[in-house]
């Protein structure tokens, strides 16, 4: 069986992380992880966001999650028990994501809205890569990416 988990570091929108946690549940991810400032879908007092549950619909309650403050050592310890790192970002060292075959065990990291993944992470994954943009835009949206590289890996 596919172990996959996602890593979110640093997103801004809660809307955003919603609707990557809607689209995981729909494919099975294994586990999502949070981190820096990504919100979770429980507020600082313990309680269920209003505001999370409006874009994930559920999924909140059906994909596990925990929220973690090293990233660093996450990234390390998943490497240990065999999983492969794909970061999804532009970079001068990123392949066309139709070309990536993932393993049976991955960790898939989307970054921030606007600044991306960091360069620490990037070095820390084994792959980079990136989906082509064919217009004048230089990226797509955040939770927009992740389903399209979630489908394109993951639904066979």
């Amino acid at each position: 069986m596919r172990q996959i988990y996602i890593v979110l570091p640093n997103l801004r929108s809660v809307y955003n992380v919603g609707a990557i946690f809607r689209t995981a549940e729909a494919l099975g991810v294994s586990k999502i992880y949070l981190s820096g400032t990504t919100p979770t879908p429980i507020d600082r007092f313990g309680k269920s966001r209003k505001d999370f549950a409006k874009s994930a619909l559920g999924a909140e309650n059906s994909v596990t999650w925990e929220y973690v403050k090293n990233l660093a050592g996450l990234i390390k310890k998943l490497r240990t028990q065999s999983f492969e790192i794909a970061a999804v970002e532009q970079s001068k060292n990123s392949i066309d994501y139709k070309k990536f075959k993932p393993k049976k065990k991955v960790v898939v990291i989307f970054g921030n809205e606007v600044k991306g993944i960091s360069k620490t992470t990037l070095n820390q994954s084994d792959v980079v890569v990136e989906i082509p943009m064919r217009g004048k835009k230089e990226s797509l949206n955040v939770s927009v990416a992740a389903g399209i590289v979630f489908f394109r890996w993951f639904d066979r």
